[in-house]
């Protein structure tokens, strides 16, 4: 769909209509086509204007178009006729022009932006590259080196920043159609021939071959095995090296991969994922969705720790006044310090000011008496929170939504220390929390949907990713987590090295393995939980390697006597060379130890492949995501991929643990979990879930279809 007038007499005004973004769908195709033609046939028209309805340009492809058999005109040789035209054309640049869009602007002559307007070519990020020219103009109208970054990042740059790369040729902070109409009078008539980008050779560049392969290195480092990068370089090599149509045949070519690819699959499910996570409905029926949220003007973070200081930064950029409780005296002054420094540095980012005068500092905990939400950020003790929780009970207002940042404390006891446990939700954030996109909004069988509304709106005004769970020990994420921790000690215990389990995680596509990221993140914190849950010291009697009745790795505890935390003592699963150093180095001292500990508990060590590293961790994660899914704790296997796609760096081109365990093959994965488990009796959690026997038994349908089982399986239960 794409309307046509001419205005000011002489200049034809196509304009895309497609809400919300004007997405190249095949119906405004046809009508790019259509219009194109009748302007350039039209003998009183002499410049063309292609612009937006409601303030946006173009937002690109149609996604929802993708696998499916593409009807109307295919895009490329509709960029092409536009370029051909012999009349001026001039893309009105306002809201955003991105992948196809962006393409589409580049086969106009000339184009300006609005000041407010964004550009990017951010096919990358669904697993594909920009196959409509974009990677054979770009390179072509800006160079090189500037092409390769935007095209394998998917960044989107400002107007003012496209200007000075030469994307668009003017910058207006009025209306941009105003001005291209006028731009486009002043070029009428004017020689065409230098304005065709597709007929620029691209810009000279000294040494290309090892410019490629420095950037070619580079992205295949960041990348971690997804293959979308990797084409993007290929491609824009094909526009530095080829003649354009010859460059044009090599985007095809890498698209036509690109596009049946599993990792395209994988990326455009997470697309798709992150926007149903926000359709929920709770166990009772209720729908937090249609519960209207209630508007939070005011809010206050209990606890100044480094959660609690990254919440309270996160609050006050998303403009919310913060009162800020620290009872602690050092604490305190520490806190207020660390607070300015992170809005200070964040603003300065983002070319903007620092939010410093939200936020109201106080230890006394009656500061928070008027505000409209709080969030309990104190340390992960259950006595500690209950105290807090009873203090807020007493000194809210009614009406004051009560939330905790617990990873995994029982949410509902800390309501019942409540006058009204219906205001009370988890609100677990990952760290730092100012960064991480994750948000966890736990409820429990007595928050009201408006509780968890409110929640849920507060995470998407704060720029988080909210997925709304069930409350259990661990919640969705860190309950799945610890059967994958629990693997990798195993795998230790049985013969492996943190080396050779890291690798093939990493290599898997995680940012860290698990003893890099033990590391950093410090030993002594998983040592004070298991202290909590009385699994350090061993019951009467019992073996070491046995803990209420199941098996236990004391590895980690054996570390910690010995004040190994990891990279804060320059000494944890490896050595440092000094406290704070985060280059993590082989240790043969820990090689030693493992072998002294086998030696010690009769164990032979058997040779681990990275086969096995995988089978076991990701597996062990898997099955406990689908007991989370038979236990009603997410709402479907997508909640439960977000989650891990943005809070624990599963990497997005498998489409999170749900996915993958499709792509696999459930039947495969229920052979593995079997094997594993007859191989390791004492280990309860390898037992297969009977919501994966019951989905093979169905045929192993689609991952998009596991909610029709799930619903099935709990009617009968």
């Amino acid at each position: 769909m794409a309307q046509y007038s001419r205005v000011s007499g002489a200049i034809g005004l196509i304009t895309l209509q497609n809400p919300p973004v004007n997405a190249l769908s095949a119906a405004v195709r046809q009508g790019i086509v259509d219009t194109v033609k009748r302007a350039l046939s039209d003998p009183k028209v002499n410049s063309v204007v292609i612009c937006g309805q409601n303030g946006i340009f173009c937002g690109g492809a149609d996604i929802k178009e993708f696998g499916k058999n593409m009807s109307g005109p295919p895009l490329v040789p509709m960029i092409h006729a536009i370029e051909a035209a012999n009349k001026p054309v001039v893309a009105a640049i306002e809201g955003s022009a991105l992948g196809g869009g962006l393409e589409l602007a580049l086969g106009c002559h000339y184009r300006i932006a609005h000041s407010k307007a964004r550009l990017g070519l951010p096919e990358v990020s669904l697993g594909l590259l920009p196959a409509a020219g974009g990677t054979q103009r770009l390179p072509r109208l800006i160079g090189v080196p500037a092409a390769l970054e935007l095209i394998t990042t998917g960044r989107h740059v400002t107007a003012a920043e496209a200007l000075q790369l030469g994307v668009v040729d003017m910058v207006t902070d009025h209306s941009t159609v105003d001005a291209a109409i006028k731009f486009a009078l002043n070029v009428a008539g004017k020689p065409l021939d230098g304005r065709r980008i597709s007929t620029y050779p691209c810009p000279r560049q000294s040494d290309l071959d090892s410019l490629f392969e420095e950037v070619m290195q580079k992205v295949r480092k960041s990348a971690r095995g997804a293959i979308a990068p990797v084409a993007c370089v290929q491609a824009v090599r094909a526009a530095a090296t080829q003649p354009y149509l010859q460059g044009m045949e090599r985007e095809k070519e890498l698209m036509a991969t690109l596009f049946t690819s599993g990792q395209a699959r994988a990326l455009q499910y997470c697309f798709f994922a992150q926007r149903a996570v926000g359709r929920w409905s709770m166990p009772s029926g209720a729908r937090w969705d249609t519960s209207k949220a209630r508007p939070v003007h005011k809010a206050a973070v209990i606890g100044l720790g480094t959660m609690g200081r990254g919440i309270t930064v996160a609050l006050a950029q998303t403009g919310l006044s913060v009162v800020a409780v620290e009872t602690q005296e050092k604490q305190f002054m520490e806190a207020k310090q660390a607070v300015s420094g992170m809005l200070e540095r964040g603003a300065k980012r983002r070319g903007v000011a620092p939010a410093l005068d939200k936020i109201s500092y106080s230890r006394d905990i009656q500061a928070v008496a008027d505000v409209d939400l709080v969030i309990e950020a104190v340390f992960e003790d259950m006595a500690l929170k209950k105290t807090v929780f009873q203090q807020l009970s007493a000194v809210c207002k009614p009406g004051t939504f009560l939330c905790t940042n617990t990873s995994g404390l029982d949410v509902d006891h800390l309501a019942s220390q409540t006058r009204n446990p219906e205001l009370v939700v988890g609100m677990h954030f990952f760290a730092p929390a100012h960064v991480m996109k994750l948000l966890e909004v736990v409820y429990g069988p007595q928050s009201s949907p408006q509780a968890v509304a409110t929640a849920m709106q507060l995470g998407k005004k704060m720029g988080k990713v909210s997925v709304a769970v069930g409350n259990c020990q661990g919640f969705v994420g860190n309950r799945m987590l610890k059967p994958y921790l629990e693997q990798a000690l195993f795998l230790l215990e049985e013969g492996a090295t943190p080396e050779l389990v890291d690798r093939a995680l990493e290599e898997f596509g995680f940012p860290m393995g698990v003893f890099r990221m033990s590391d950093l993140s410090g030993l002594d914190v998983g040592w004070r939980v298991r202290k909590g849950d009385g699994l350090v010291e061993p019951g009467s009697g019992q073996p070491a390697r046995i803990r209420k009745g199941r098996r236990y790795s004391p590895l980690g505890d054996l570390l910690c006597e010995q004040g190994r935390f990891g990279q804060k003592t320059g000494r944890g699963w490896y050595q440092y060379d000094k406290p704070g150093s985060r280059v993590a180095k082989s240790d043969p001292w820990l090689h030693n130890f493992l072998e002294e500990y086998r030696a010690r508990h009769g164990l032979v060590a058997h040779r681990i492949d990275h086969q096995e590293v995988l089978e076991r961790c990701l597996y062990a994660l898997i099955n406990e995501g689908f007991r989370i899914l038979e236990d009603g704790i997410a709402a479907g296997p997508e909640d439960i991929d977000i989650i891990y796609v943005f809070g624990y760096g599963w990497p997005r081109h498998r489409g999170g643990p749900m996915f993958y365990a499709g792509m696999v093959g459930l039947a495969k994965v229920l052979e593995r979990l079997e094997h594993y488990h007859h191989a390791h009796p004492d280990v309860p959690y390898l037992q297969p879930c009977s919501l994966l026997r019951r989905l093979v038994a169905s045929g192993s349908p689609p991952v998009h279809s596991w909610r029709e089982v799930i619903k099935k399986l709990h009617s009968q239960l």
